[in-house]
């Protein structure tokens, strides 16, 4: 594939997933510089044609685009520190944005998993070295990157993500949340979040039924109908949570509340650890106790809502 027309890039970080980000971009014929700590994970991608920096200022130095991919936001930090000679970047107060050193006039994107938080303070002080900020999170295991089934989400800079738009999506597809830079972290980790409480209740679910002997390869396909069944649900709770009609339908929040012991109760029975278990129905219990034994179930969310913040959303 020729890359005449296509712009180069830099991927910093080669784990599993800056790897997969780095292959996809030689795939796709972009000219790609890549950098990581351990040098010898560049052979491979050098071999492909890849260019292999021996710095990470030099890696930075080679394209006005730059993905970074690491561990996490301590390792961005010291990636960042190594950029820039050794100063602790991130701890130093802003600079004034004088469009100087190795990072003006490029693009930062950064899709190490992180906070909101993190986000934003990174942001922060890639704006004050002159540079552009975008903050992503990939929704995807690195072998679907490159797929139509993997995401990033985007957050920053928007005259930036317009500009590389049509880079980000040999990625896959290329979501853009806004330029608050903390949303494409915020919505990741949400996203997360649901991923693993449904990992915590397939285990659960498993090992229940492996308690009297069930393999799991013979349960799982009932549980994997069943919280197909069960999503259909997602929309209509959401229009009741932004809408705070929490009117229920069917059972409502105290007879699901009462079932619920009977959850606790059979893993205790059957050996299980009821630990998963245990915060849902306390949740539960704090609805009663709060009055929406009524309502639908969906209305425990205001109860997660909690300091300043959370106040103001139940308002």
């Amino acid at each position: 594939m020729t890359t005449d027309s296509r712009p180069p890039v830099t991927v910093i970080g080669l784990g599993a997933m800056g790897k997969a980000l780095a292959e996809a971009f030689l795939d796709n014929g972009h000219p790609t510089t890549v950098w990581n700590r351990t040098a010898a994970r560049s052979e491979e991608l050098a071999a492909r044609g890849a260019t292999a920096a021996a710095t990470v200022a030099e890696a930075i130095a080679a394209s006005p685009l730059v993905v970074i991919c690491v561990l996490d936001h301590a390792s961005v930090r010291n990636v960042l520190d190594a950029a820039l000679g050794g100063t602790d970047v991130l701890d130093t107060p802003d600079a004034p944005g004088s469009g100087t050193g190795v990072l003006a006039g490029r693009t930062l994107v950064n899709l190490t998993n992180g906070t909101p938080a993190q986000a934003r303070e990174t942001a922060r002080w890639v704006s004050g070295h002159g540079a552009e900020y975008l903050d992503g999170g990939i929704m995807a295991v690195p072998p679907m990157i490159g797929t139509p089934g993997s995401l990033v989400l985007y957050s920053g800079s928007q005259e930036s993500f317009r500009a590389h738009e049509r880079t980000f999506e040999v990625l896959g597809g290329a979501m853009y949340l806004g330029a608050e830079p903390g949303r494409a972290a915020l919505y990741d980790i949400a996203l997360l979040s649901a991923m693993y409480g449904m990992f915590g209740g397939f285990f659960q679910a498993v090992a229940l039924a492996g308690s009297e002997g069930v393999p799991a390869t013979e349960f799982t396909p009932l549980v994997v109908s069943w919280l197909n069944a069960m999503a259909t649900a997602l929309p209509g709770m959401a229009e009741a949570i932004d809408s705070g009609d929490h009117s229920a339908t069917g059972s409502n929040l105290r007879m699901q509340a009462v079932s619920f012991v009977n959850l606790l109760d059979t893993s205790r029975d059957q050996g299980v650890d009821a630990g998963l278990l245990e915060p849902m129905g306390a949740l539960l219990d704090r609805g009663v106790a709060a009055g929406r034994g009524a309502g639908d179930v969906s209305g425990v969310v205001d109860l997660l809502r909690t300091g300043p913040a959370g106040d103001a959303r139940t308002r």
